[in-house]
């Protein structure tokens, strides 16, 4: 049974596994990156990107752990990005600690990203996304359909939520995980993405499978999580039992098939007008802001050239 990331008993990590990710801490809840659970050199090195953070391990030669700040005006921006497909190993890393292009060539397996690219918000962001070091060898099917519906169904909470919200996803393996490659490059069994809404203090984390066949299931709590991968994603903030993390509803955002349909509830009088006029004015208001967004990039180029 897997139950700990990378397939290794929980011990408290020293410095190696609490890093300070110094150029990124915003990233992460209240500055505190996770706290991270080893038994042996997993080679951990953080990487600060200009839209998400990465703690990789030259071990397996793919994340632990990836963590971003989702806000409204971020995913606005990110809407007018245009994915590049330009993967890439990053540099930072010694070679022998990192994924190449080779190792994915051939294998039947996709590279997945961690941090979406549809979060990205500028083309810089999003050029950094196809870093190696982002991704890890995923299920084609599980890839383009159930993680997909999973990183959508995130991006709408974040929209309406009334704050940022943190998201950390990540790999989970077998005590002796698939490699592809040369490079033997790890192939997860699960993956997990965790949700942290500060001002609601809720938490909810999607677990799946790492196959064609996977769907998405109810969320499960944070305290669960940490159970299941022995790190401490939220340390001081959800300490034990005492966390708050009944997952949201989220039926509305899921669009894999073989997914329940939901179940309704009686509706009260004038709710069907009320839904009927949000649904009306929703999108309205997203095109214009859309526009308007555009036309202030606009503005600013045009006052740039002429300047």
């Amino acid at each position: 049974m897997i139950s700990l990331i990378l397939g290794m008993a929980p011990v408290l990590a020293g410095a190696a596994g609490m890093a300070d990710f110094s150029q990124c801490r915003q990233f992460f809840a209240h500055s505190a990156p996770p706290r991270v659970t080893v038994t042996s050199d997993l080679k951990l090195r953080p990487l600060c990107y200009d839209a998400f953070a990465v703690m990789h391990s030259g071990r397996s030669k793919t994340p632990v752990y990836v963590a971003e700040r989702l806000s409204r005006s971020q995913l606005v921006d990110a809407r007018d990005e245009k994915r590049t497909n330009q993967f890439f190993a990053d540099a930072r890393l010694p070679r022998a600690e990192r994924a190449e292009l080779d190792d994915y060539r051939g294998s039947g397996w996709d590279r997945g990203h961690l941090a979406p690219a549809g979060d990205q918000p500028t083309a810089q962001a999003m050029a950094q996304s196809f870093s190696l070091a982002n991704m890890t060898p995923q299920a084609p099917k599980n890839n383009r359909e159930a993680w997909s519906s999973i990183e959508s169904a995130t991006r709408k909470y974040a929209m309406r939520a009334k704050g940022d919200v943190y998201v950390i996803s990540g790999p989970v393996f077998s005590d002796r995980p698939q490699t592809i490659g040369a490079g033997r490059v790890w192939v997860p069994s699960y993956y997990f993405k965790l949700v942290y809404d500060p001002t609601t203090n809720r938490a909810w984390a999607h677990w799946i499978a790492n196959t064609n066949e996977a769907r998405p299931s109810k969320p499960i709590s944070y305290h669960d999580l940490v159970k299941r991968t022995g790190i401490e994603f939220l340390p001081g903030l959800m300490p034990g039992e005492n966390t708050n993390a009944t997952a949201p509803e989220l039926r509305a955002e899921s669009t894999t098939r073989g997914n329940r349909e939901p179940k309704h509830e009686p509706k009260r009088e004038g709710e069907d007008l009320g839904q009927a006029l949000r649904s009306l004015i929703q999108p309205i208001a997203q095109d214009f802001e859309r526009i308007m967004h555009s036309l202030l990039r606009w503005w600013a180029q045009l006052r740039h050239i002429m300047a």
